[in-house]
């Protein structure tokens, strides 16, 4: 029975002292706590205490009360007497009220208080969960610290759910999406593939940037297909696999005569997917020239033709990428500020598939029709450092599938050194791809089969320059790049060559 029990603090006489931490008070300021106590003293005694140290409370004086309240208002503990009838200490009035709450909010943190403890009643319930059981009168410190720990424990448990609640609609949403044949297993992927499904929705100009091989046109498609356009044109352009004099017209159309061998008039790629998606793939080899013009379209819909005056208008979507640092380009001048700006209203970075390794087992079955694998094989596939990111996993899934004597798939078989001591990369999120999900993955993107090439950099295209004499034909080809593409990144590091020896 609670009557006739008098605080300790109220009891000395005195003021009654509290330690009130400042970083405490700030945390809890939005903290209610339910007072379940016939007592008014010992009500009033709880909520100064309470109040001093950060929290804000609620008092009522019987079960009934108490059910009433919480189902009307957001508790984040309640603290409850056990006997609310004068000359009643059998406990059983706290014990249905402990019940009650409990079936009304199942995860609230409830600490039961008490003149007269049973052991027996105490240890059942707190197995049936009460979060502390404690006697009249109470320590003010060990009950401010009781509450302090569960009021978090509390927090962090409905945070969890909330995500867990996040993710299972995050995952619902990509099951039921187009994906466009992507398969993977991360969490670093899903989560770029759940902003891309909700930036489809919209019809902003979004930015895929990643390294060569990783996937970016699959994004791409991803956008469009799941985007209210998926069923107007959607028309792809490899901006650095064109002829750098003949970019203009690709993109914009030319008019017969505009330049030597235009015998007729041409569409451009913006008037072809006029009403729908244009996705302009390696966006940064763009030139000075071809950037101008695009963002006049970006801004105003209008355009003209190469050799023409007349000015046309279209609405498109425009989707970009780069394996590129176009930061950096802005600030050498070989990228307008103002068209990154308008390209990048969203971006999307696609992580290396070196940080994202819990794709690579799943990549590896679909390439390879679901072979079996053996401990070296997998060991080597999470092992290797994989430069050539999806392409380069690919290639060598076919090389196994060739080169395979057995039906199980061995190391040696893809390429690799057998080992056995595979090292989890951190992707962006600082999560290790041990401590990512392990569930089935998802079938959805993979890029197009497509040779294993990473581009060079400075210091290699001049060795290889002196190496075949300055011939750029044979260089290009040593890299596997075009002579455009090769001339491209000559002039993005600043390197000259003879004429002569650059024409072969």
């Amino acid at each position: 029975m609670s009557n006739g029990v008098t605080h300790r603090g109220l009891a000395n006489g005195g003021p009654l002292r509290y330690r009130v931490v400042a970083e405490l008070t700030k945390m809890n300021q939005m903290d209610k706590i339910l007072i379940v106590d016939d007592n008014l003293d010992v009500c009033q005694a709880l909520s100064l205490m309470l109040e001093l140290n950060g929290y804000k409370s609620h008092c009522v004086q019987s079960p009934e009360m108490a059910l009433d309240a919480i189902e009307k208002h957001e508790f984040s503990l309640v603290i409850q007497d056990m006997n609310f009838t004068r000359d009643t200490t059998s406990g059983e009035e706290g014990r249905e009220l402990f019940h009650a709450l409990r079936e009304c909010r199942p995860g609230i943190p409830i600490i039961l208080l008490t003149a007269w403890t049973e052991l027996e009643m105490a240890v059942e319930l707190m197995k049936a969960g009460a979060a502390d059981y404690l006697g009249k009168p109470w320590d003010d410190a060990k009950l401010l610290t009781s509450i302090g720990n569960l009021i978090s424990l509390h927090k962090l448990s409905r945070e969890n759910g909330e995500l867990k609640r996040q993710k299972a609609e995050r995952t619902a949403v990509i099951h039921e999406a187009n994906l466009c044949g992507l398969v993977f297993g991360s969490t670093a992927m899903e989560r770029c593939v759940d902003l891309a499904l909700q930036l489809a929705k919209s019809d902003v100009s979004v930015l895929i940037t990643g390294p060569n091989g990783a996937g970016k046109d699959r994004l791409a498609d991803i956008l469009h297909a799941n985007s209210p356009l998926k069923d107007k044109p959607f028309i792809k352009v490899n901006v650095g696999a064109l002829p750098m004099e003949l970019m203009e017209a690709e993109l914009f159309g030319a008019e017969a005569g505009a330049f030597t061998g235009a015998t007729k008039s041409r569409i451009g790629r913006f008037e072809a997917a006029n009403g729908g998606t244009l996705f302009l793939d390696e966006i940064g080899n763009l030139p000075l020239s071809g950037q101008v013009k695009l963002l006049r379209v970006l801004q105003t819909g209008e355009f003209e033709r190469l050799g023409s005056h007349q000015t046309r208008k279209c609405k498109v979507r425009v989707l970009s990428a780069t394996n590129a640092d176009l930061r950096q380009d802005i600030q050498t001048g070989r990228f307008r500020e103002d068209l990154f700006y308008r390209l990048n209203v969203v971006e999307l970075a696609l992580p290396p598939l070196c940080e994202r390794r819990d794709d690579v087992l799943p990549l590896v079955q679909h390439f390879t029709r679901g072979r079996a694998l053996d401990a070296s094989a997998k060991a080597a596939l999470l092992a290797h450092s994989w430069p050539g990111n999806v392409r380069e996993l690919e290639n060598a899934c076919k090389r196994a599938d060739i080169l395979a004597r057995g039906e199980m798939l061995s190391a040696v078989d893809f390429g690799l050194m057998p080992t056995q001591t595979p090292q989890p990369a951190v992707n962006q999120s600082g999560i290790s791809s041990n401590e990512a999900h392990h569930n089935e993955p998802f079938n959805t993107l993979l890029p197009e089969s497509e040779p294993v090439n990473t581009a060079p950099n400075r210091s290699e295209i001049e060795a290889a320059i002196t190496a075949h004499n300055g011939v750029i034909a044979r260089v290009a080809k040593s890299f596997g790049l075009s002579r455009q593409a090769l001339y491209r990144r000559m002039e993005k590091f600043g390197i000259e060559v003879k004429s002569s020896k650059a024409e072969g």
